[in-house]
């Protein structure tokens, strides 16, 4: 397989898992994400963010976030996110640091 359709082929896959986060699944909380497999919605957004700048294209975390929103953030957690209760919390703590902190 040339580079050029490995590019497209990451790409069109990427596309599909945000469909299926966004789209199909938006009742999947970000901290049911974190928590189980250690990255989320933001985390996506975050790494679309650091990949336009890494290319010198200056994009701030809020446009990260509403690229990969296609809307704003907070619109977005306004109509699909629910609080969490402590358990959860205390268990995104625990992966928070395991999976993003110690990645920086």
């Amino acid at each position: 397989m040339d580079d050029q359709t490995r590019i497209e082929l990451e790409a069109a896959a990427f596309r599909r898992l945000q469909q299926h986060l966004m789209q199909d699944r938006p009742d999947v909380q970000n901290i049911d994400l974190m928590n189980l497999a250690g990255f989320c919605r933001n985390c996506l957004s975050r790494w679309y963010q650091e990949a336009a700048n890494a290319r010198g294209i200056g994009m701030t975390k809020d446009e990260g976030r509403e690229a990969f929103y296609d809307m704003p953030y907070d619109v977005w957690k306004d109509q699909n996110q629910t609080e969490a209760d402590p358990a959860k919390q205390a268990a995104f703590q625990k992966a928070f640091e395991e999976n993003v902190l110690k990645k920086d």
